[in-house]
């Protein structure tokens, strides 16, 4: 995370969108780690919430955006070669398809605050064909809640972010419930009370 910390302190607004993009796309980050950074990163820059979070938001769409259109052309192929390429994957991968197997196009919405879930719905929303009318809107949806927690947390939590994520990372399966209701309080509790900011640029 030492880069990608360095990446998003050094090229600020660029980096964010990247790194979250990158997030959305499947690659190996970790939105639990990566949003609330930009969300720290953005406020100690006297960069707007508003601005950060639209911008996230876009990056995520675009981001799952291209898994979801490689598990549509794919298909399952492209889904077990992952599963070898990176075996970690497998369990995510496949409670992703059972949840969308049972629950449908409410599973790409839902899902997208689950981390066990979320970084692999495109790809089996892709595979089965789910229709791009009804996946991206409900992408969208799932996209601004998880966004607006993270960065919201890091937003809040400021330079004391680094010792939050260090504990985090430590005790990561056991603090996931405790990690979304303190995102929640933070956000709509202390966000909402906070000074406003002038927007960047």
């Amino acid at each position: 995370m030492g880069f990608i910390s360095d990446f998003i302190h050094n090229y600020g607004l660029i980096a964010m969108f990247l790194v979250i993009m990158l997030e959305y796309a499947c690659f190996p980050v970790s939105s639990e780690i990566v949003l609330p950074l930009s969300g720290a990163a953005a406020s100690l820059s006297d960069i707007h919430f508003l601005v950060i979070l639209p911008l996230s938001v876009a990056a995520g769409l675009i981001g799952t955006g291209i898994c979801y259109t490689v598990g549509w052309f794919g298909g399952g192929a492209i889904i077990n070669a992952i599963k070898k390429r990176f075996p970690k994957s497998e369990k995510s991968i496949n409670a992703a398809y059972e949840k969308f197997q049972k629950n449908g196009a409410s599973t790409v919405c839902i899902g997208r605050v689950i981390p066990l879930i979320r970084t692999y719905i495109a790809l089996v929303a892709g595979a089965a064909k789910l229709k791009p009318t009804v996946y991206f809107p409900a992408s969208l949806l799932g996209i601004t809640i998880w966004n607006t927690l993270l960065i919201g947390l890091g937003y809040s939590l400021r330079e004391n972010y680094g010792r939050v994520a260090g504990y985090y990372a430590r005790y990561k399966q056991n603090l996931i419930p405790v990690f979304i209701i303190a995102a929640a309080y933070l956000v709509f509790g202390r966000l909402l009370k906070r000074p406003g900011k002038k927007t960047a640029g």
